[in-house]
């Protein structure tokens, strides 16, 4: 064999050796890249079912809730209670809610897929199915009450379990379907944070965290049939008889205004009734003011022919409620000199 020929067939042999070669890399990178996306596929679908889940807690309502409990802690405690106290009440607390919230969810699965309001709640989408849904708020309440009963008392965990059971059983399925005073009644399980926080520190009960309790009571009115006079169309279509569906734009109004003036009285009872100082009374009064000029305001709209805009009280309500308390929480830290 020629010195030629070896050198030709040591070179094919070798062109197809690297030939066959790049086949495996490439085959190989292909599998790589296809791994990666499927990697990349799961990680997307399990982040999409945390935040399905989540979503199923209402985040949003949740916060509101320990916007009153922290400063209703802070007044019982005359300053700010042990940090370990308020990260376990909190907690307990935002489980507690998240079970109502998810529970409301389950059962209102329906009607939630029928409002615009709720259209893209996780249930609608098939993100999470119905029984794990349930399971899901279940699980949670069973957590917040064990957690609440070993961190902090007792009656702090019956409380919990009061606010989750009124919620679901007689607001979501006996009130809401059923009555135009659903949120007034219903709106009692809004309310038991400020009296979850402050048996967390004292054990017991007394009038201060009534009066607080008595606020929010009267506040959930107002802050809520302003919302539902914006969306009075999605529960007319899913026949949920709230007050501005079955009444007129002008009763509506009359009541806000009504619950309003019940609501400021109450805020300057807590005045005497837990010896604030001079601060929160300003505050109170100041507060009290804005917020009766805007119910004011709203019903002249409506007794004008005017739009409405009922949106404005809804997003001031909250603003409200968030400055009132804060109050409360800074009468207890700030020097006595100052208040």
């Amino acid at each position: 064999m020629s010195v030629r020929f070896r050198t030709r067939y040591a070179l094919a042999l070798s062109n197809r050796s690297l030939c066959d070669s790049v086949r495996v890399d490439r085959s190989e990178m292909v599998d790589i890249a296809g791994r990666r996306v499927e990697s990349g596929r799961s990680s997307s679908r399990f982040v999409a079912k945390v935040s399905a889940y989540v979503a199923l807690t209402k985040p949003r309502i949740i916060e509101l809730l320990l916007v009153t409990t922290v400063p209703a802690m802070m007044l019982a405690a005359r300053g700010l209670p042990s940090v370990g106290l308020l990260a376990a009440t909190l907690v307990g607390g935002s489980l507690a809610a998240g079970s109502a919230n998810a529970l409301n969810c389950y059962y209102d699965r329906d009607i939630d897929a029928i409002m615009m309001r709720t259209k893209n709640r996780p249930l609608n989408h098939s993100l999470v199915s119905p029984r794990s849904a349930f399971v899901f708020g279940v699980v949670l309440g069973g957590l917040s009450l064990t957690w609440l009963w070993l961190t902090t008392n007792a009656l702090s965990a019956v409380l919990a379990a009061a606010a989750i059971i009124f919620y679901v059983l007689v607001y979501t399925m006996l009130l809401k379907r059923r009555t135009s005073q659903n949120i007034v009644w219903g709106g009692a399980a809004g309310c038991m944070p400020v009296l979850i926080g402050w048996t967390a520190v004292t054990g017991r009960l007394a009038w201060a965290p009534v009066v607080l309790f008595l606020i929010v009571f009267l506040w959930t009115p107002p802050h809520f049939w302003a919302l539902a006079m914006q969306f009075k169309q999605d529960y007319a279509a899913a026949r949920v008889p709230m007050l501005p569906v079955v009444a007129t734009e002008a009763f509506v109004t009359g009541r806000i205004v009504a619950y309003s003036w019940a609501m400021v009285a109450t805020s300057l009872l807590l005045w005497p009734a837990a010896r604030t100082g001079p601060l929160y009374a300003v505050a109170a009064a100041g507060l009290g003011v804005v917020f009766l000029r805007e119910a004011y305001a709203l019903r002249r709209r409506v007794r004008q022919g005017r739009a409405t805009e009922s949106a404005r009280l809804f997003h001031l309500s909250i603003t409200y409620l968030s400055l009132l308390f804060l109050v409360v929480a800074l009468e207890n830290v700030v020097p006595p000199a100052w208040r």
